[in-house]
């Protein structure tokens, strides 16, 4: 191979770089909350490929971190055991029997997994959970459905978020990984309860001050008139979102929300973005185009990516 044909195979790789100069330059020194869930939990591909994505992040510079559900694994694991998934409005019905495997798939099996992942790069994530020095408190949240108030079980509602632990370990480096399971606020309650992942990660986001959150799903995005058309919402404001939540699919009503909350108290953008798409982390916040849907906050239409 010549030398002219080796600069122009690299010339791409370097224009790559070029093109995210300014988003690294943005987000340098700021924290960003992802959301792992949906396919990107299962397909060992999709793993490893977040894992790089996460460690790109924290040696670029930025301070990201984790927060994970378990839907598929948890679903396995209640399989095994006998035990029926139930939903309720968009939640799982989550009895004291449940929440005992909620809470072993989630700490003892995702967290490790996606822990070791990330500590093949380096000495970098430490997992924990939202019991852990107090980081999400929850009492029980009974969903109103038809006009009537339901129980669903230990399905946690947050009250209170302490970031203490979480700012330690991204001050020492460290990419913390958060299990949604909290610690119960209710007098003589000792358990914990279960928390829909992308509530628990739109809360830490906005209790951080986080620059951004990001939800990964198994879509591209929001779409603007689903089932007729899949076209995706690129961009939308707080206000604009709301408008749609009453529309949305059941699925995509907790991402919604937790987006909602994150612009209204302080993250500049929300984004869901699919996680069945390879490096689409990187894609969404390094590149011009960006993929998935930005939600930001009202008087900010001219959008950062």
């Amino acid at each position: 191979m010549t030398g002219t044909a080796r600069k122009h195979t690299a010339l791409p790789k370097a224009q790559t770089l070029i093109e995210a100069l300014p988003w690294l330059t943005r987000h340098h020194g700021k924290t960003v909350v992802i959301k792992f869930g949906g396919n990107a939990m299962v397909n060992e591909e999709l793993k490893a490929a977040f894992a790089q994505d996460v460690v790109f992040l924290r040696h670029a510079g930025l301070k990201p971190v984790v927060v994970h559900g378990g839907g598929p694994q948890i679903n396995a694991q209640l399989d095994r055991h006998g035990l029926v998934s139930e939903f309720k409005a968009g939640l799982r019905v989550t009895t004291d029997e449940a929440m005992s495997v909620v809470r072993m798939v989630l700490a003892g099996q995702v967290q490790r997994e996606l822990v070791g992942l990330l500590n093949q790069h380096g000495p970098l994530a430490v997992g924990m959970t939202g019991e852990d020095a107090h980081t999400i408190t929850a009492t029980r949240h009974t969903p109103e459905i038809d006009g009537e108030l339901v129980d669903i079980g230990r399905v946690g509602e947050i009250t209170a978020i302490e970031t203490g632990a979480i700012e330690a370990l991204l001050a020492d480096g460290r990419i913390p990984v958060i299990s949604s399971v909290a610690r119960s606020a209710e007098p003589g309650d000792t358990g914990v309860f279960n928390i829909n992942a992308d509530t628990a990660a739109a809360a830490l986001a906005a209790a951080l001050g986080a620059e951004t959150l990001m939800v990964l799903t198994d879509v591209e995005g929001l779409y603007a008139d689903w089932p007729n058309s899949d076209e995706v919402i690129s961009q939308l404001t707080a206000s604009e979102l709301e408008k749609l939540l009453p529309e949305l699919a059941s699925g995509m009503v907790p991402k919604m929300e937790g987006c909602l909350h994150a612009v209204r108290n302080g993250v500049r953008t929300a984004r869901v973005i699919d996680g069945r798409v390879q490096h689409s982390i990187l894609l969404e916040i390094f590149t011009d185009e960006g993929i998935g849907t930005m939600v930001v906050p009202d008087g900010n239409e001219g959008g950062e990516q």
